[in-house]
């Protein structure tokens, strides 16, 4: 069935919440595992049921946030969603009251049972209107950013269609371009501010409520993560600032010398080479094509995939006004139907999108395909991003397709990419300990804010030079993260994601079809271990471990400068 077909009904939430008391009684009262688990087979159900109405909304909102239906069905869902999640969380509750949960376990997987401890933990209806105010908060944020339109160079852009101006060879053009994004955010700065410290505010009250100190501590529950917590994810950036920064900064320094800037600055940083950065060639159309080739050659099993992706029109790829800024992926659980979406610009991040959001298409429809259920169809994210970042490298021998079959450009394209993952590495952590910072010590002003996120640049990116931007100068840049606002302490998953992405990208080059079966084989593990329990099963270190880090990272590094020497 084609997306645009899929019917939509808004759900009866106060039925989906009186079903979940039912059962939750049922399982209170079950007599043995057997009863147990086919009231959890009923969960899933309902469960799939009201998730499938809740994503479409969601979904159909994003592609166009000015229309007044699914507008008003996200406000719904804002208020609905927390409510039967909490009821939701009740049945969790009395299945781990029972004494046959086991059955569960051995039905399922293990872990099924430590992802609903860890839910439970995380939620409660003592926290249902803050819950239900935070999906606000994060709405509102997401339509003051679709609402952007930019006025530069006689256009009226979008702020996605400005990245192509930012890339420019034209210095001048650069910058203005980067000025105008400023501008955008200048001039809502107090609206911005308000909505961040109001969020805050919002998740250290539901954290106190529910007996942590503050939301740092919650976040971990409600993320998910099983096997590590926040010292971890503290030793892990400081390996990276100590390893990773300085040969991200090399990095950098070789690609300014490589565009012939002795004086970059900022606005520099997105140009990558003297005669311009690589940009696929062609219409979103005509790229999509391009990746129905690519996943097609890959593997009998991505050739299924796209196939289905492509016949079920599940891409919507084009920027356009109206629309959520940002990509993602989503799953539709009736259907078994990934949906990709993204702000296609003209630039290789059109081609990123791609492999990246593909990636996680392809566990979503490999996992549905499997009939397994939302608990276990996903691992955590830092292991979902391992799907996405790892295709990003494991297609790489059909990326000339995207660049017309230049040898150059995409050769360009290899090494553009490979180094943005290094330097990637080390803004994940800017982010994530901007985070602790602010969580921990909710009293800080907005202007105190800014001064923490310039003092974490120096730490972490000491070659960004602001120059006279207002916006980025006045250590503001952090506003442009949509995780901040809408997903906190996401962003540390994509770093922990990335460092098993390198390990792949590493494994390709020495053997691709090694690399890519031990890919699938992860792949088809879904949701059943933990991240660690993951990365070990495909051969690779685990980065909290010290010593972890850098030699991989230094494989990588070496790897660029011999790149940058051929294409000199």
């Amino acid at each position: 069935m084609k997306f645009s077909e899929m019917p939509y009904t808004r759900p009866n939430v106060d039925q989906t919440v009186e079903r979940y008391r039912q059962l939750a009684e049922k399982a209170k009262a079950a007599a043995s595992g057997e009863e147990l688990t086919r009231l959890f087979a009923t969960h899933t159900q309902l469960d799939d049921a009201f998730s499938t109405a809740f994503r479409l909304a969601q979904i159909r909102h994003t592609l166009d946030t000015r229309d007044a239906f699914y507008d008003a069905e996200n406000d719904f869902f804002d208020q609905a969603g927390p409510r039967v999640g909490n009821a939701q969380l009740a049945f969790y509750r009395a299945v781990l009251q029972s004494p046959h949960k086991a059955a569960l376990a051995e039905a399922y997987a293990p872990i099924l049972l430590d992802k609903m401890e860890l839910a439970v933990s995380g939620a409660s209806d003592a926290v249902l209107e803050l819950m239900q105010q935070e999906n606000a908060l994060a709405s509102r944020y997401q339509k003051l950013k679709a609402s952007a339109q930019v006025e530069f160079q006689g256009k009226t852009c979008t702020l996605p269609e400005l990245d192509p101006y930012k890339q420019s060879l034209d210095r001048a053009t650069r910058k203005a371009a980067f000025a105008a994004e400023g501008s955008f955010y200048d001039e809502n700065r107090a609206e911005l501010e308000e909505i961040y410290t109001a969020m805050i505010e919002n998740r250290n009250a539901q954290a106190r409520a529910l007996g942590y100190p503050s939301y740092v501590e919650l976040s971990y529950k409600r993320m998910g993560r099983l096997g590590y917590g926040p010292k971890e994810v503290a030793s892990f950036r400081d390996q990276v600032a100590k390893y990773v920064t300085p040969l991200a900064h090399q990095a950098m320094k070789a690609q300014f010398a490589r565009v012939g800037i002795p004086d970059a600055k900022f606005y520099d940083t997105t140009v990558s080479f003297a005669d311009g950065n690589p940009t696929p060639v062609g219409t979103a159309d005509q790229l999509l094509a391009k990746a129905v080739q690519m996943y097609s050659e890959l593997s009998p099993e991505t050739a299924r995939f796209i196939r289905f992706m492509a016949e079920s029109e599940l891409f919507d790829l084009v920027s356009r006004p109206g629309k959520a800024t940002g990509g993602y992926c989503e799953t539709i659980p009736a259907y078994g139907a990934p949906f990709v979406f993204s702000n296609f610009n003209g630039t290789s991040g059109d081609v990123d999108v791609l492999t990246h959001e593909a990636g996680h298409a392809f566990q979503a429809w490999v996992a549905a395909g499997q009939g397994m259920c939302q608990e276990l169809a996903s691992p955590s994210m830092e292991s979902c991003e391992i799907h996405s970042m790892s295709m990003e490298f494991l297609t790489a021998p059909w990326h000339h397709l995207f660049f017309g079959g230049d040898e150059r450009a995409t050769a360009k394209y290899a090494l553009a990419h490979a180094q943005e993952a290094l330097t990637f590495l080390p803004y994940g952590c800017m982010v994530d300990e901007f985070q602790h910072i602010v969580y921990a010590d909710p009293g800080l002003s907005a202007a105190q804010r800014d001064q923490v996120w310039l003092q974490l640049e120096r730490k972490y990116r000491p070659w960004n030079d602001f120059g006279d931007l207002p916006f980025y100068g006045r250590g503001a840049g952090w506003q442009r993260q949509l995780h901040i606002y809408e997903a906190p302490f996401y962003y540390i998953d994509y770093c922990l994601a990335q460092m098993a992405a390198l390990q792949f990208f590493a494994a390709s080059l020495a053997d691709r079809d090694d690399a890519w079966q031990r890919y699938l084989a992860l792949v088809k593990k879904a949701g059943a271990d933990t991240y660690a329990g993951l990365v070990r099963a495909a051969g690779f270190a685990v980065p909290f471990e010290q010593g972890a880090i850098q030699p991989v990272v230094q494989q990588v590094a070496d790897w660029c400068a011999q790149k940058d020497r051929e294409l000199a």
